[in-house]
């Protein structure tokens, strides 16, 4: 992502923002305006330099509009080389097996460029979909947690899931 996608940013999460409600944290208005996202980009361009977060935009076929994010956070290194997986589809482009291939293009990205061995994705156990998605890309099950995380202002349990690199090489 770059800084001028801060207006495609704006406009996705404007665009999907009661689609996205139940499953993700509470957002402020700022994720609806470009303004807020001017400044988020540019914290997230720190993050890719450090190598600390990665986040992923998928466009649609013309490159016009954003219609999915994906972000890799919280990566350690050290003797874990491990981080988070998150990411969203905007609601008219769901089902049409666009977030299995963007995302099969960028953990490979993240285990054979960021040297990542583990990529950890948790979802909420009512979410289907997400459960699917995770178990297609070869994400296994490892456990439940309750209470996990804080979404749209209530504390949710989620399923935890994991993608391991068996043929992981150190890099960085």
């Amino acid at each position: 992502m770059h800084e001028r996608d801060a207006w495609r940013l704006a406009d996705y999460y404007a665009e999907n923002r009661h689609f996205l409600k139940p499953w993700e944290p509470v957002r402020d208005e700022s994720h609806c305006y470009p303004s807020g996202w001017q400044a988020r980009l540019g914290m997230i361009g720190e993050f890719h330099k450090q190598g600390s977060a990665f986040y992923f935009a998928l466009l649609d076929p013309e490159e016009k509009e954003i219609i999915g994010v994906a972000n890799f956070s919280n990566v350690v290194r050290g003797s874990f080389h491990a981080c988070y997986l998150g990411y969203s589809i905007a609601q008219k482009w769901q089902g049409q097996g666009l977030m299995f291939e963007a995302l099969t293009a960028a953990i490979r990205y993240m285990q054979r460029t960021q040297h990542i061995h583990r990529i950890m994705a948790n979802y909420m156990p009512h979410n289907k979909r997400s459960g699917a998605l995770l178990a297609r890309l070869g994400f296994e099950k490892e456990g439940y947690a309750k209470d996990y995380l804080l979404i749209d202002g209530q504390w949710r349990d989620h399923v935890l899931t994991a993608l391991t690199t068996p043929s992981w090489t150190p890099g960085r």
